[in-house]
């Protein structure tokens, strides 16, 4: 069963510092994380003329819950929970997702 911790970040206040701390200085200590298999990064667009509070998803997929929790509490876990403290003001919101426990649904079209 895979997993993957999904870390949703709200709009920071300087995009473009948000962005190079996260491009040169988080992903590299996340890419370390013992287990990780793939780190999908997704700037969210809102749908339609709604607004979105977030402005970046990171999914970070593990084999098993186990090796996601193996990750948390390594080193690099650990500096990466501290790492927020210096870019992700604005907040972040985080949660894991076992995905055998998700619905596929295929889509319907009328004919």
């Amino acid at each position: 069963m895979t997993v993957r911790l999904i870390a949703l970040f709200e709009q920071p206040a300087d995009p473009a510092a948000f962005d190079t701390h996260y491009r040169e200085i988080h992903t590299p200590i996340v890419r370390r994380y013992p287990g990780i298999r793939e780190l999908r990064l997704t700037h969210v667009t809102p749908v339609g003329p709604r607004s979105t509070p977030y402005y970046l998803q990171a999914e970070m997929l593990f084999d098993t819950r186990r090796d996601l929790d193996a990750a948390l509490v390594s080193e690099a876990g650990t500096e990466s929970a501290r790492d927020l403290r210096n870019f992700a003001m604005a907040g972040v919101t985080l949660y894991a997702v076992d995905d055998d426990a998700t619905e596929s649904v295929n889509a319907v079209t009328d004919g």
